[in-house]
């Protein structure tokens, strides 16, 4: 069967399936924020991509799924196509930061992603983002 499309019809005894579109496939990407532990700030990688960072500000990376980012959080920490800095470093999901926009289609997270990123570093955050 193909997705997003159902059978509206059974004709003259026959299975005959007419294919229309049904309802667009709810919007499921979400963008997502995990605090990192300040230990993090030890890393040269992480401190030559925040050259602006402010002392006393959170460190956090910011990624997009198609997962619940409970799930996708879950993942980063039993080192399920994980990144290395939420699997050493990851210490909770920041919500406050993220749940006003999700969910939200493919595109619209792909550039969510980017621009909470830089707003973050903006403000002086630690930002890694993939």
């Amino acid at each position: 069967m193909v997705f997003g499309c159902q059978p509206i019809r059974w004709f003259d005894r026959k299975k005959v399936r007419y294919w229309v579109p049904s309802m667009r496939r709810r919007d499921h990407y979400y963008v997502y924020v995990v605090k990192l532990s300040d230990d993090v700030l030890y890393e040269p990688k992480f401190m030559r991509s925040n050259p602006d960072y402010e002392d006393g500000k959170p460190c956090v990376y910011v990624g997009m799924t198609g997962l619940d980012p409970d799930i996708r959080f879950d993942k980063h920490k039993a080192g399920i196509q994980s990144n290395r800095f939420v699997r050493e470093y990851g210490l909770r999901l920041m919500p406050e930061l993220y749940d006003a926009y999700n969910p939200m289609p493919y595109e619209g997270a792909r550039e969510m992603e980017v621009e909470l990123a830089i707003g973050l570093r903006e403000a002086g955050y630690g930002v890694w983002q993939a």
